[in-house]
Formats: structure tokens, sequence, C-alpha cells
């Protein structure tokens, strides 16, 4: 099985790091507003860099001098398992699997947009399944770390007090 995180950073912007190991890395993006549990929601995904495994596993604060810098949180984490070969759908733009996380589960797909300048853009959004949700917003609804307990919000008050 391969894992799947999905971290809350507060760094120049708020936006979640949607991340799934692949390839001895975990393949990054950039996801603006968050994932939606809505099938017709179409989240933007900025593909980033690959980031180390280990970096699955860290909640807290980047100092300024560390490039990424800010708090962040594991808002939330799991398995996931793509539809055929996931290096090959990754390679086409075109990614379909499944997440079994405690926030996300069931089918996703992650499909890459006409070029738009130097960052390739995605799109991620949830399948039409038994998870499927059209009325809630889980990133609002449920904002607080699947690890620590806390917000981001929490998380930078710590570090104030």
């Amino acid at each position: 099985m391969r894992r799947f995180v999905v971290q809350q950073h507060a760094a120049r912007t708020l936006h979640f790091d949607f991340r799934l190991e692949l390839g001895g890395v975990l393949v990054s993006w950039a996801v603006p507003k968050g994932p939606s549990l809505a099938p017709k929601v179409r989240r933007l995904a900025v593909h980033v860099e690959d980031h180390a495994l280990e970096h699955a596993d860290f909640e807290g604060i980047l100092p300024d001098s560390e490039p990424g810098r800010g708090a962040v949180v594991i808002w939330d984490r799991g398995t996931w398992t793509p539809e055929g070969d996931g290096a090959a759908g990754l390679a086409a733009g075109k990614l379909t699997f499944t997440l079994v996380g405690e926030k996300l589960r069931g089918r996703w797909h992650l499909v890459r947009t006409e070029p738009q300048g130097k960052q390739e853009s995605w799109l991620l959004f949830k399948g039409r399944d038994e998870f499927a949700d059209d009325a809630g917003d889980v990133v609002t609804d449920r904002p607080a770390s699947v690890v620590s307990g806390r917000t981001i919000a929490e998380l930078l008050a710590s570090r104030l007090g």
C-alpha cells in the first residue's frame, strides 16, 4: 500500500499540499482551496516539486529560513491505490485512484489541464461513489489535524504564546 498525505500549509498563502507516494517520493500538488467531496467541484491542483517520503510525517512550523516556510498540519493521511499503473497515469496526465484516509475516501481523479504559465496545472476531483457529499464542505467541517487535533490557527497561536 502506498501512503498519501494532505497537509494544510500556511505559507505565503494558505493552501493544502496533496501528496501521493510514488516511485520513492511524494509526488505533490498545491491545492489552494483544498479537496472537495462533491464530484461536481473541480479544484485547481498545481504540480510542485516532489518531496522526500519523510515529509509525510511533518507537522509543525518550518522556519523562515526554510523553503516553504510556515505552519503545517497533517489534515489527512492514509493509503492510496491507483487504477492501473500510477506512474503511467501520472505521465499521461490522468490519474484515477482510491483513497483510504480519515477524511478522504473513495475514488478520486487528477487530470492535467492545458499549460498556463510555468507550473503544471491539474484538476483534483472526487468520483461519484458512496463517499461523495454534495452538501458539505470537508475543509471547513473538519479543519483539525488528524495527528494533533489542532487547527492551523491553533498551531500558529502556539508559536506566538
